[in-house]
């Protein structure tokens, strides 16, 4: 099989670590979330909405830019702000790595 000529800029395997959470929210806003945590991106973590299918890099500075979380999954602002609540407890301070 003869494989075009790919360009690539990166191309790496790393360890990782994935947390499952799953829960329903004042609003009864169901989440499925699963957060990987990685070396790469200056210490944020890889959100994934499971059930809409969507990931973010996010970090502290990222649930403080005002609407950020209901664009990114497509949120009303009450289910962004539980989500926040949440996520402040998962991404904490942000560690810069090499």
């Amino acid at each position: 099989m003869i494989l075009p000529d790919y360009d690539f800029m990166s191309d790496s395997t790393e360890e990782t670590s994935t947390r499952f959470v799953t829960f329903i929210g004042p609003s009864l806003k169901r989440f499925d979330l699963a957060i990987t945590t990685t070396n790469r991106f200056y210490g944020k973590k890889l959100v994934t909405d499971l059930q809409a299918g969507k990931t973010a890099i996010i970090g502290p500075d990222d649930l403080e830019e005002e609407g950020y979380l209901e664009y990114t999954f497509n949120l009303t602002e009450e289910e962004a702000q539980e989500l926040s609540q949440f996520l402040y407890l998962v991404v904490g301070t942000v560690n810069f790595t090499d």
